[in-house]
């Protein structure tokens, strides 16, 4: 299994409502509506990096709100 974090920044005033998907969305372990920059930070996980991008564009940023993301991907071997 690979995860990433995807920092999202939505539409103002769907917040909740992009979260409730996400909460919905299998693959998606844990979303947080946080202050800063972005708007909501996600983990998703998937069996490789391949499927774990393929979710990301299928899944994540076609949610109705969602207007742009950044994914990080943790590199292997460098965590604690």
């Amino acid at each position: 299994m690979v995860h990433a974090y995807v920092l999202m920044n939505v539409e103002i005033g769907t917040e909740n409502d992009v979260l409730n998907r996400l909460k919905e969305t299998p693959g998606v372990v844990e979303s947080w509506i946080v202050f800063g920059v972005y708007d909501i930070i996600t983990k998703v996980e998937a069996e490789n990096s391949e499927k774990l991008k393929e979710f990301i564009s299928k899944y994540i940023r076609k949610i109705e709100g969602v207007r742009n993301t950044l994914t990080l991907m943790p590199i292997e071997g460098f965590s604690k």
